[in-house]
């Protein structure tokens, strides 16, 4: 069977400005490839409801998961929650047991649980929530989406939680071959084994040092001895050693 597919919807204006860098894709395609899920695609939505609606749907009917990162803060342009609710027509108001979670941690701070934390209790109806150990203030999954926090240690720690509890396939793996030809000489062979080898993901990665043009040709698979064979024949078309 193949492994099961993942999107990445990151949401914010923040990261669409560039006062934001984006650390969480790296972080899930890296969590995500040891568990076996192949991460298809990632997009990047401004904090606007209906794009986060309309990208929501398009995402979750097209992958087994989507994980989302942003927007479930306390200030008025954290809608995130209201628009995957609207995207799955389910309800959305504060829930007693996320309430709870807050109200215990801020009690403990000393801090006032005002109207603006309460926000971060707002989940859809029928949502499982996501356990965050940093902050407290939970994500949640609802469907095939898993809605997380935007800080990179939050978001983290709840990916850690959420693929726990997912069944992934075998690990992606990879293989490469650091040749000093030009892709244009690359070219030919290594199309042909790409047709000849369905199941291996094949991709040259140019480079160049001191004028000499290089590539780094990466196999990608989950079976280790059809990387090495594949690469092994890729060294033995391009009249190269591979180590």
């Amino acid at each position: 069977m193949p492994n099961p597919t993942a999107a990445m919807l990151v949401i914010g204006d923040e990261i669409l400005s560039g006062r934001t860098k984006d650390t969480n894709t790296n972080h899930l395609a890296c969590a995500l490839t040891a568990a076996g899920i192949d991460l298809k695609e990632a997009r990047v939505v401004s904090d606007e409801h209906d794009h986060i609606v309309d990208a929501v749907r398009a995402l979750s009917a097209r992958y087994d998961h989507v994980f989302t990162s942003g927007g479930i803060g306390p200030t008025h342009d954290d809608i995130t929650a209201d628009a995957v609710g609207a995207a799955f027509g389910a309800d959305v108001g504060v829930r007693d047991d996320a309430r709870d979670l807050l109200a215990a941690h801020y009690a403990e701070q000393g801090k006032e649980f005002n109207d603006a934390r309460k926000r971060m209790a707002r989940i859809p109806d029928g949502a499982t929530l996501i356990d965050n150990p940093v902050s407290i203030a939970p994500g949640f999954s609802i469907g095939n989406v898993h809605v997380m926090a935007g800080v990179p240690k939050v978001f983290h720690a709840m990916v850690a939680t959420v693929i726990a509890t997912l069944s992934g396939g075998k690990p992606l793996l990879s293989e490469t071959l650091r040749v000093f030809i030009g892709e244009g000489d690359i070219a030919g062979p290594l199309g042909a084994l790409a047709d000849g080898n369905p199941d291996i993901s094949l991709g040259s990665y140019p480079f160049q040092i001191d004028g000499v043009f290089g590539s780094n040709i990466v196999a990608r698979g989950t079976d280790p001895v059809r990387l090495k064979s594949v690469i092994e024949q890729l060294a033995k078309a391009l009249g190269v050693e591979h180590k």
